[in-house]
C-alpha cells in the first residue's frame, strides 16, 4: 500500500469513527447511546442520586458555566460547594451535561429554550427559568462617552416609535430560529465603528447564512445606519469582548451583555435594553418534576443516513461550508506568513547569537529564553492588547507577528545546532580553496546544515500550525473559530470536530510533503547519484 493510499484509509478511519460516536446522541432519551445501532447504557450521573427540586440543590453540584459571564461570579458566591466548569461556547457545555460531566448547566433562559427545541436534546429539561436577572446594555469604551450617548437617545427613540416592540417580538415573542433579519440601508458616511460580539447564541448574536443576525445585531446595525457610521462586526471570545473594549480595539461589544457592577469598572454600558433570565438545565431523569415523563424508545437511524443527515445539517444548511472555507483560508495564510517571516527572524536571531559580540550574543539569549518560556496563548493576547493597544492593527497581523517570533526562537536554535554540527575542516577546507567566508558557507556549510535541520524545523512547522488554533482569542476567525460557530448552531458534538480535525491533518501533511520535497532536492547524495547515472 502506497502513501497515499494509507493516508486516504486513515482519514475514512477517522470518519467513520466520528460518524459511530455522532449516532448515538439523537433523539436517545437518558443515559442511553448508539453505537452503530447498538443501544448501551452511559455511565451513571456525576450526583448523588438524588432529584434536583430546586435551586439550592445545585449548592453541591458540578455547574457549567458560560466563560466570562455572570453565572461564574453567582454560582461562587451563592454556592461555595459547588465546582463550577468553564465553557467556551455553549455546545461544548450542553455536550458536557448531556455526557454527564457537570449536573446542570447556567444560560441565558431565553437562549435555553432555542436549545431545547432541538430534538437531539430533548433529554435535557430546565430546572429554573429565573435564577437570575440582570439587565443587558451595550458596552462603550470609556474615552468614548460621545458614541455612548448618541446610542442611548437612539435607544429612547426606538422605544418611543414602535420599532423596539417589533424587533423584541421578532426574536424574543416569537421563534428566533424563524426570524429574518431586515435589510438595513446604511449610507455610510461617517467614521467607521467596530463592534465586537461572541455569536454565542439566538436570540442575541448569531451567524445564519453568511451574516450576523439577532436582536442585537439588529439594533446596532440600525443605529449605525442612523447615525451613518460605517459599521464592522468581529467576532472573539466572550470572555475577551471586554478586554477588547477596554483596549480601544473595538467600539462597542454587545452578545447579551449583562451590566454588573465589576464589568463597569473598565467600560461604560447603554441604558438596559432587555433584562437576563438564567435558566438552571440539567437531564431531565436528574429533575424531579420531570420523573413522571415517560422517555420514548431509543431511534436507532441508518448508520449512512445519519452521515448524510449530519453533513448537510453542518456544511450545507444556511451555507455553513463557507465558513470552514474561509476559516480554512485565514489558517494557512497565518501559518505560512508566521513561518516566512518567522524563519528570516529565527536566522537573524541565530546570527546573533554565533557572534562574537557579547551584546548580541545576550540579546539573543535573552529572546530565545522569553519567547521559549511564554505560553504562545499568552504572547498572542499581549501582542494584541498590550503592544498594539494604541494602535488600530488587524489581528491576523499581530496573530502572524505572535506565532512568528515565537517559531523564530526555536528556529535560531535548530540553525545553530545545525550550523556548529558540520565539522569545522570543511569550513578551513572551503577558504583554502579560495572561497570567500560568505561564499564557504553558501556552498559548503549551509547544504549539510540544511540536510540536518529539515526534519526538526518540518516538526515545528506542524506545530505551528496546529497551534493557531487559538487565534480565536484576538478575534481572527481561523478553522477552529468556524467549527464553534457552526456548532453554536447545530449542537452536533463530533462531526465539525472531526470535520476540523481531518482539515487540520490534510494541511498539516501537505506542508510536510513540500519540505519533503525540499529535503529531497538539497540532499547532496541524491545530486551525486543523479550526476553519476548522467555520466
Amino acid at each position: 500500500m502506497n502513501s497515499k493510499a494509507y493516508i486516504l484509509v486513515l482519514i475514512s478511519l477517522v470518519l467513520i469513527l466520528g460518524a459511530g460516536f455522532a449516532v448515538g446522541d439523537k433523539n436517545v432519551p437518558e443515559a442511553t447511546m448508539l453505537w452503530g445501532g447498538k443501544a448501551f447504557a452511559a455511565p451513571a450521573p456525576g450526583n448523588d442520586g438524588t432529584k434536583l427540586r430546586t435551586l439550592d440543590d445545585i449548592a453541591d453540584k458540578r455547574v457549567g458555566v458560560y466563560s466570562g459571564t455572570v453565572h461564574d461570579a453567582f454560582v461562587a458566591e451563592n454556592y461555595p460547594q459547588a465546582k463550577i466548569f468553564r465553557y467556551d461556547s455553549t455546545a461544548d457545555m450542553i455536550l458536557a451535561l448531556k455526557s454527564n460531566k457537570i449536573d446542570v448547566a447556567m444560560l441565558d433562559y431565553t437562549s435555553a429554550k432555542v436549545i431545547l427545541k432541538n430534538p437531539s436534546n430533548n433529554d435535557i429539561g430546565i430546572l429554573t427559568d429565573d435564577a437570575l436577572t440582570l439587565p443587558l446594555g451595550i458596552g462603550f469604551n470609556k474615552n468614548n462617552p460621545a458614541l455612548r450617548e448618541k446610542f442611548n437617545n437612539f435607544l429612547r427613540e426606538i422605544k418611543s416609535d414602535g420599532t423596539y416592540e417589533e424587533m423584541y417580538n421578532r426574536w424574543f415573542e416569537n421563534d428566533p430560529e424563524k426570524a429574518v433579519m431586515p435589510e438595513i440601508v446604511n449610507k455610510g458616511t461617517g467614521q467607521k465603528i467596530i463592534l465586537g460580539v461572541a455569536v454565542a447564541d439566538l436570540p442575541y448574536v448569531a451567524y445564519v447564512n453568511g451574516e450576523y443576525v439577532g436582536f442585537d445585531i439588529e439594533m446596532v446595525k440600525r443605529f449605525a445606519a442612523h447615525e451613518e457610521l460605517p459599521l464592522e462586526i468581529i467576532t472573539m471570545e466572550f470572555s475577551s469582548l471586554v478586554a477588547a473594549l477596554s483596549s480601544g480595539k473595538v467600539d462597542m461589544i454587545a452578545d447579551g451583555i449583562a451590566i454588573t457592577e465589576e464589568r463597569s469598572k473598565q467600560i461604560d454600558f447603554s441604558d438596559s435594553y432587555v433584562d437576563f433570565k438564567t435558566a438552571v438545565l440539567a437531564l431531565k431523569k436528574n429533575i424531579a418534576s420531570y420523573e413522571d415523563e415517560q422517555a420514548g424508545a431509543a431511534v436507532t437511524i441508518p448508520f449512512l443516513q445519519n452521515i448524510a443527515d449530519r453533513f448537510h445539517n453542518n456544511l450545507i444548511h444556511e451555507k455553513r461550508y463557507l465558513l470552514i472555507v474561509d476559516g480554512l483560508k485565514v489558517t494557512a495564510i497565518i501559518s505560512l506568513v508566521s513561518v516566512v517571516f518567522g524563519t528570516l527572524l529565527g536566522a537573524l536571531i541565530c546570527f546573533m547569537r554565533m557572534s562574537k559580540n557579547k551584546i548580541l550574543v545576550n540579546i539573543s539569549r535573552f529572546y530565545i529564553s522569553i519567547m521559549r518560556g511564554t505560553p504562545v496563548l499568552v504572547l498572542l493576547m499581549i501582542i494584541f492588547y498590550v503592544v498594539f493597544a494604541s494602535v488600530n492593527v488587524n489581528p491576523v497581523i499581530a496573530a502572524i507577528i505572535a506565532f512568528g517570533a515565537n517559531f523564530a526562537a526555536y528556529v535560531s536554535e535548530m540553525f545553530r545546532t545545525s550550523i556548529e554540527s558540520v565539522d569545522k575542516g570543511q569550513k578551513e577546507a572551503g577558504i583554502a580553496a579560495g572561497f570567500t567566508r560568505v561564499q564557504t558557507f553558501i556552498y559548503i556549510i549551509m547544504p549539510q546544515a540544511l540536510r540536518h535541520v529539515l526534519p526538526v524545523y518540518k516538526g515545528e512547522f506542524i506545530s505551528l500550525v496546529k497551534m493557531t488554533s487559538v487565534v480565536g482569542y484576538i478575534a481572527v476567525q481561523d478553522l477552529t473559530k468556524a467549527s464553534d460557530i457552526i456548532r453554536s448552531r447545530t449542537y452536533d458534538a463530533f462531526f465539525p470536530l472531526i470535520m476540523v480535525a481531518v482539515l487540520y491533518f490534510l494541511l498539516s501533511w501537505s506542508l510536510a510533503l513540500v519540505l519533503d520535497y525540499i529535503g529531497f532536492r538539497t540532499d547532496p547524495k541524491r545530486k551525486r547519484r543523479t550526476r553519476l547515472q548522467q555520466v
